[in-house]
């Protein structure tokens, strides 16, 4: 076995870091990286701060075809094969750094983040091994992800065509019944005639505009 430099060395241990940071767990790191376990640990403990936990990876290519998996993972996996074809980029790279474009676009749509590292590392694989494929929508010419062998013409993906309870989550209606609770109340202070006086402040900010146009008149 050769020697690795100490240039190289430091190389893995930055995409150890990054990967870490990301949530990759163990086996990712163990599959993708040549670093000893042990190394391995002592930088995962350095980094989270926590023991890596345990636990079987996910093992089902169905999780990515429900409704909202499928809209996030095909967004990840178009923007890995763009970078690896297009960009020039390895299969190490091209993960870390879709993965971060894909949470970015996250926080700027104001979405939470469905696929984890861990998830979008196994897609790449199930992609590799030959079990899932990109399908062309027909309406709006995306490609997301189907099971392998699947009917290719007239699909629509579930952007264009979402089921009829899409968005229709715990989390969606816990805010909706939060909304109408406020407005609620605020309803029944108004018909009761228990809004709040107006402060000083307020007054005097409502009376500026009548001061300021005696005083033109004034003059």
């Amino acid at each position: 076995m050769l020697k690795k430099s100490l240039t190289e060395d430091a190389q893995e241990v930055f995409r150890a870091i990054a990967l870490i940071e990301l949530g990759a767990r163990m086996q990712v790191l163990e599959s993708e990286l040549t670093l000893s376990r042990d190394r391995m640990i002592r930088l995962y403990r350095e980094v989270k701060g926590v023991s890596p936990p345990k636990g079987m990876l996910p093992f089902s290519a169905d999780w990515y075809m429900t409704w909202l998996a499928n809209i996030h993972a095909s967004l990840f996996y178009n923007t890995y094969v763009f970078l690896k074809k297009e960009a020039d980029c390895s299969h190490l790279d091209a993960l870390t750094k879709g993965y971060r474009l894909y949470l970015e676009h996250c926080r700027n749509s104001d979405v939470e983040a469905v696929l984890d590292l861990t998830r979008a590392w196994t897609l790449v694989r199930f992609f590799d091994a030959g079990m899932l494929q990109l399908t062309k929508c027909c309406r709006c010419t995306g490609k997301f992800i189907a099971h392998k062998h699947d009917l290719q013409e007239n699909v629509v993906c579930g952007a264009c065509q979402p089921p009829s309870r899409a968005g229709k989550t715990k989390k969606a209606a816990a805010a909706r019944q939060a909304s109408l609770e406020t407005a609620l109340l605020e309803l029944s202070l108004v018909s009761t005639n228990e809004v709040p006086e107006p402060t000083v402040l307020e007054h005097a900010a409502m009376l500026q505009p009548r001061t300021e146009s005696l005083i033109a008149q004034a003059a």
